[in-house]
């Protein structure tokens, strides 16, 4: 379901504030399943931007759309925590 208060072009500002910053991602696999992990925004593109999970489980970069964003398959926002080695 799409929100309602959301425009693509708000999406994308969303991510721009997000770029080269640490983020959570929350996926919505559907059926009450959800994966999150922490990544950094690698990539902006005008129809999709690009992930770089922190994780080494995860294999290199995922790429999402915008609408993803809008229709509440995928949650960015900016992590609260950072690790520190």
């Amino acid at each position: 379901m799409i929100k309602a208060n959301q425009t693509i072009e708000g999406v994308k500002q969303l991510v721009k504030s997000c770029y080269q910053k640490p983020v959570t991602v929350k996926l919505n696999l559907g059926r009450n399943k959800f994966i999150t992990f922490l990544a950094t925004v690698d990539g902006i593109y005008p129809s999709l931007f690009t992930v770089c999970p922190e994780d080494k489980a995860f294999l290199g970069k995922t790429a999402y759309s915008y609408s993803e964003i809008l229709c509440g398959r995928v949650a960015i926002k900016l992590a609260t925590q950072v690790k520190t080695v």
